[in-house]
């Protein structure tokens, strides 16, 4: 039994525990003061402690960090569901991945080879803390992105990064991105209720396809992009580029903003 559910499994039978006693109180079929049985939840606090090492009551974020060790590609998985998500590149080298994630829960890593999966799902975190996460990623091995939100915002900042290809998308929710400064593999953008705001550093070269209703609308805020058919941009230099980058951006209701 893991520490988790140790602690699910304590409260639990303290709580029942003492409903069932209050209800026999109440009816009166108990022959004494049930309320005189307070100390018992001291008891429980001090259980929780020792197995926990906190309360368990928290709504912050907490810093955790991977070590890298042999790995030599990842794979990252992060659904975030209400709460923001902002990844980025690690400056400290030798570690895999670092940052805040929720309190009292630890990413899911998978090691095959020289090739790990890491995995960080909303659902599987501690329900009351609502801190945002905020991950930063080795720069130096190539990563395949899935992240995602139902309600929160997106921020990636992908500069830095080795992407061998990028899945980002939200429901009710903002999605603001810097892609890579070096050549990789295809990204997707899709948000159904929120703004993209997508941002191609000068030294890159790109292609996007823009889909979705009549109600997304594309705004170019740089002068290197070109319309080339209804939905079809690229920058300048695209047809010389050795190694352009590949874009594609979903969305139902919301604006694009292109720079």
């Amino acid at each position: 039994m893991t520490q988790r559910n140790l602690t699910l499994w304590l409260w639990a039978v303290v709580l029942a525990v003492m409903g069932i006693l209050l209800l026999l109180h109440n009816y009166l079929l108990l022959t004494f003061d049930v309320l005189q049985l307070w100390p018992l939840l001291l008891v429980a606090f001090g259980i929780q402690i020792l197995v926990r090492g906190d309360l368990g009551f928290s709504w912050a974020s907490k810093n955790f960090g991977i070590t890298r060790g042999s790995v030599e590609s990842g794979a990252l998985r992060a659904d975030s569901g209400e709460l923001d998500l902002r990844v980025r590149v690690l400056q400290r080298e030798g570690r895999l991945i670092a940052g805040q994630y929720t309190a009292r829960s630890r990413p899911e890593l998978e090691v095959t080879g020289n090739h790990t999966a890491l995995t960080l799902l909303r659902g599987k975190t501690w329900l009351l803390s609502q801190a945002n996460w905020d991950l930063g990623l080795a720069g130096d091995l190539p990563w395949d992105l899935l992240l995602s939100t139902y309600l929160g915002n997106i921020e990636v900042d992908m500069r830095g990064l080795i992407i061998g290809q990028a899945h980002v998308a939200t429901g009710f929710g903002d999605i603001r991105m810097v892609v890579p400064d070096n050549p990789g593999g295809p990204i997707h953008v899709r948000s159904t209720f929120g703004d993209i705001y997508l941002a191609v550093p000068d030294n890159m070269e790109a292609a996007l396809t823009v889909k979705g209703s009549s109600l997304f609308g594309i705004h170019l805020l740089n002068t290197r992009w070109q319309q080339y058919d209804d939905r079809r941009y690229a920058t300048n230099g695209y047809d010389k580029a050795i190694d352009p980058l590949d874009l594609t951006v979903s969305g139902t209701f919301g604006d694009l903003f292109l720079s």
